[in-house]
């Protein structure tokens, strides 16, 4: 029976670490050039707003998609930002988020909460559409008529999958 020498495992494992490693310089030269890959574009979007909130930028940039647009439109509608513009960066469409803030410069955003998420679908009927914060806060739901907040879904006796929670 022969025994496996520690050097070759250890000579594989420093060929690919020192692979790995001009890799990770080469990717840090090119930084501008890097596009990191969104699994989860909705989450994505509330870190972004969130990460804007607690440095209190006005603006933040934000890949533009449908599904993201529609979120915005729902937030602006509900009051939690001031607004929402279409522009091209480096040849892609961005979301310009205005963010808003109280008189005393704290965020109207307190907390956001991604429901659904790609590992872990929710799905709710009308009789289980979450209350956020006892009212105070909203749930945005995907319906088969679209987008709505809790409230509106409740209207609509339209159930879905509750995508986040917003207080």
């Amino acid at each position: 029976m022969k025994s496996r020498g520690f050097g070759s495992r250890v000579g594989r494992v420093a060929t690919f670490c020192v692979t790995g490693l001009v890799s990770c310089i080469r990717s840090q030269t090119n930084v501008s050039e890097r596009v990191g890959m969104v699994t989860d574009p909705i989450s994505d979007l509330l870190v972004r707003l969130q990460n804007g909130f607690r440095r209190r930028h006005d603006v933040v940039s934000v890949p533009a998609s449908r599904l993201k647009r529609e979120v915005l439109r729902i937030l602006q509608n509900e009051g939690y930002i001031q607004g929402v513009q279409a522009d091209i960066a480096d040849g892609h469409p961005v979301l310009k988020v205005q963010l808003r803030y109280v008189a005393e410069g704290q965020p109207i955003v307190t907390g956001m909460q991604r429901v659904s998420k790609p590992g872990r679908r929710v799905y709710v009927g009308i009789k289980d559409i979450p209350r956020v914060k006892n009212g105070i806060g909203m749930a945005i739901l995907s319906t088969s008529k679209g987008l709505m907040t809790d409230q509106d879904s409740r209207r609509a006796g339209l159930g879905g999958e509750v995508l986040c929670s917003i207080w």
